[in-house]
This record gives C-alpha cells, structure tokens and sequence, in this order.
C-alpha cells in the first residue's frame, strides 16, 4: 500500500493536470472565438470595398467612361474627365 504522501502528490498531480487542462483549453477557445471574429470583420470589409467599387462604376459619368467601362486616362483625350479621374484615384488609395 502506498504512503499517504505518494497518494497526496498523486492527488495534487490531478488537479493540477485538469485545472491546466481547463486553463489551456480556454485559451484556445478564446483564440478561435478571435479568428473567428477577424474573419468576419474582413469579410464584411471585402464586401463594403466591392460594394464601394460598385457604386463608384455606376455612378461615374458616362461621358468618362470607355465602352468597357474603364476611365479615360489620357488627358489628351477630348472625353477625358478630371473628376472621374481623380474620384478613381481616391477610390483606389483607400
């Protein structure tokens, strides 16, 4: 038979083991927890971009736009639109 400090070692060597066990696992969950709200932010980010970049297409005059619907960037260009120009640089900087 085992002496009763071997026997409170192995006891204390339990809870220890689950209290780290506990302690380890709510670590990861709160990580996940965070990798999982992070890639919900960038997604909803992505999304609003697309959307930006959606709203600025159609809204942009047509008189600035190509038949593909690209801006006219050469400044030579007699359908050559500034504002157009610049709305689409900004657009592109954020």
């Amino acid at each position: 038979m085992a002496s009763s400090g071997v026997n409170v070692l192995r006891w204390s060597a339990l809870g220890l083991g689950v209290f780290y066990g506990l302690y380890h696992q709510g670590k990861i969950s709160a990580k996940e927890k965070l990798d999982q709200i992070n890639r919900d932010y960038e997604r909803k980010a992505s999304l609003i971009n697309e959307a930006k970049a959606a709203y600025m297409k159609k809204t942009m005059p047509q008189s600035s736009k190509t038949e593909s619907g690209d801006i006219i960037t050469d400044p030579m260009d007699p359908r050559f639109d500034l504002e157009a120009y610049l709305t689409m640089k900004q657009a592109g900087e954020k």
